[in-house]
């Protein structure tokens, strides 16, 4: 028996928020992945703030058609799809995917979308993989403080140094007097 009209629009609904919070989303083909499976799988993703959505890709095309953002993604709506909707932790979503996909061993990734703004960009596994290596937005933070910490450290040595070498030159300069009257 076929889902009703109203259960189509909510899950609709449900979709479009979902995308709506997502900068990036991926797609899988989860074919001969079990029930438990695939709530193995958003157990690895949860504490990523990623959410796994299996739903038919005709729904997921009308969630899609109204943001042009996530349009890209209609090239990857073929065969039997869930799709991996993540907010923030990129790299760890797909830290987790990829073990999950070494334990199973029956899925593929096909894809993925990453929206800036009102723009999304087509994605393969390899420039996912490359998203996913750059340092996260805390650990560029830190870099960035240590970097200016650094800057400042030289700074106070620097100008410490200069009454230290004053001093040394005037003590000097009275050596060299003391001699001389001697």
């Amino acid at each position: 028996m076929g889902r009703s009209r109203e259960s189509k629009g909510l899950i609709l609904e449900e979709l479009k928020t979902s995308l709506s919070e997502a900068q990036l989303t991926m797609v899988i083909d989860y074919q001969g992945l079990t029930v438990a499976e695939i709530s193995n799988l958003r157990r690895k993703l949860r504490p990523t703030g990623t959410i796994c959505k299996v739903t038919k890709n005709t729904l997921m095309g009308l969630a899609i058609a109204e943001d042009s953002g996530w349009e890209p993604m209609k090239s990857l709506l073929s065969g039997t799809s869930a799709f991996l909707l993540v907010k923030e932790d990129i790299g760890g979503a797909f830290k987790a995917y990829q073990e999950f996909k070494k334990e199973s061993k029956k899925t593929e990734l096909r894809g993925g979308v990453l929206k800036e703004g009102t723009k999304g960009q087509l994605l393969t596994e390899d420039q996912i993989k490359a998203i996913a290596d750059l340092p996260s937005k805390e650990q560029l933070i830190a870099q960035a403080a240590g970097a200016i910490n650094a800057i400042a450290a030289k700074l106070a040595r620097s100008i410490n140094e200069v009454p230290a070498s004053l001093a040394r030159a005037v003590d000097a300069v009275a050596r060299q007097e003391e001699k001389e009257a001697a």
